[in-house]
């Protein structure tokens, strides 16, 4: 039995994680044995042991043949590509299926969720966060549901950054079935899926919450761009609370009730944000904890002898308070295309957000950039 077959046989087993895993784990490794005796020395129950024996060989086979791809990986808890941001959690998963790149689940994260029935406003500014984040180097993680989680693997893809989806169910299938191509799409783009379940596990209701706990177990913090107070986004927060992650909140127009539980969250301690760069402040704030480093400073000024990017936009923002959607009918482009050339543009320093739009900046401007180390 190697030791891939005997996480896989832990898994199945209620009641055992954390430290105990991880030492029954170790004593069954180092016996390569699964008899009374080493099941009961690595501190399973005699119920415990029978799950361990029980489990089904028709799932070993299946992982075996998926395995033999060279794009899908299973992580134990003893991988060394394991996340360890998600290993300080008390209830870490035994294992982890992955599909496209492991390492990705070791750079620092963003977790980005949402209602499922979004309304534009939530679609339109979970968008404009999403790619301000991924563009700032965050890897955006979501849980690939219909709405807000879409949104955001959508709009990391967008600004060629990086993106985790997290499953309910195995990776033998996707769930939504209408989120298939857009799974293939991470994976080409140097992204990953990722499960803590059995490859043929089916999108039950249960599985969510469990779900959740991943997304806000390998996130800094957790961004909830538009959800209503029964929101499972909800749940994720409070993971992420119990975690001592950050919590993030939009806020939405009063009386919305697809908003109610961003502003419960807000007036529960989140921190309210208006602009990509009040998370990525506090995210660079917090080096103790982050596996990043923060670039030199940029300086950039009319006269600075540097590339000028998207001049045909820059040429549209002046002194004056200029609106995103001013910006965008005078540059001739669409909204989400200029959204994201404006951030760039500012992550550069050649303009700044203000309430209301954006100033072009007329003297040297300290913008720092996070550098995510893989």
């Amino acid at each position: 039995m190697n030791s891939n077959e005997i996480w896989l046989r832990l898994s199945g087993v209620r009641g055992l994680q954390g430290t105990r895993l991880l030492q029954a784990a170790s004593i069954l490794i180092e016996r390569q044995e699964s008899d009374d005796a080493s099941l009961l020395a690595a501190g399973l129950s005699r119920e415990q042991a029978e799950q361990f024996r029980r489990f089904n060989p028709r799932e070993l086979d299946l992982t075996w043949r998926w395995l033999e791809s060279p794009a899908h990986h299973l992580l134990t808890a003893d991988h060394p590509h394991y996340p360890p941001q998600l290993k300080q959690i008390s209830r870490f998963p035994a294992l982890l299926f992955v599909a496209g790149n492991p390492a990705l689940l070791s750079s620092t994260q963003l977790a980005v969720v949402g209602s499922r029935h979004c309304s534009h406003y939530g679609r339109e500014w979970g968008d404009w966060f999403a790619r301000g984040l991924a563009l700032s180097g965050l890897t955006i993680t979501s849980g690939l549901a219909m709405g807000i989680d879409s949104v955001a693997h959508r709009a990391a893809l967008a600004v060629q950054g990086k993106t985790v989806a997290v499953l309910g169910n195995g990776l033998s299938a996707v769930y939504p079935k209408r989120h298939v191509p857009l799974a293939s799409e991470i994976i080409a783009a140097d992204g990953a899926m990722v499960s803590e379940f059995l490859l043929s596990a089916a999108p039950l209701p249960l599985h969510f919450p469990r779900r959740n706990r991943i997304i806000s177990g390998l996130s800094c913090g957790v961004l909830v761009v538009e959800a209503s107070l029964r929101s499972g986004s909800l749940v994720t927060a409070r993971y992420a609370l119990e975690q001592n992650r950050d919590v993030y909140a939009v806020p939405g127009a009063l009386g919305n009730l697809g908003s109610e539980g961003a502003h419960w969250l807000i007036q529960q301690g989140a921190l309210l944000v208006a602009h990509p760069n009040n998370i990525i402040e506090q995210v660079t704030s917090d080096l103790n904890w982050l596996p990043f480093s923060a670039q030199d400073a940029i300086y950039s000024s009319d006269n600075a002898d540097v590339p000028l990017p998207f001049a045909d936009v820059l040429a549209n923002v002046g002194d004056e308070v200029t609106p995103v959607d001013v910006v965008a009918e005078r540059a001739g482009q669409p909204v989400p295309a200029i959204v994201a050339k404006l951030l760039e543009l500012e992550l550069a320093g050649w303009i700044a957000a203000v309430p209301g739009g954006y100033v072009r900046l007329r003297r040297a401007c300290h913008v720092r950039r996070i550098n995510v180390l893989i």
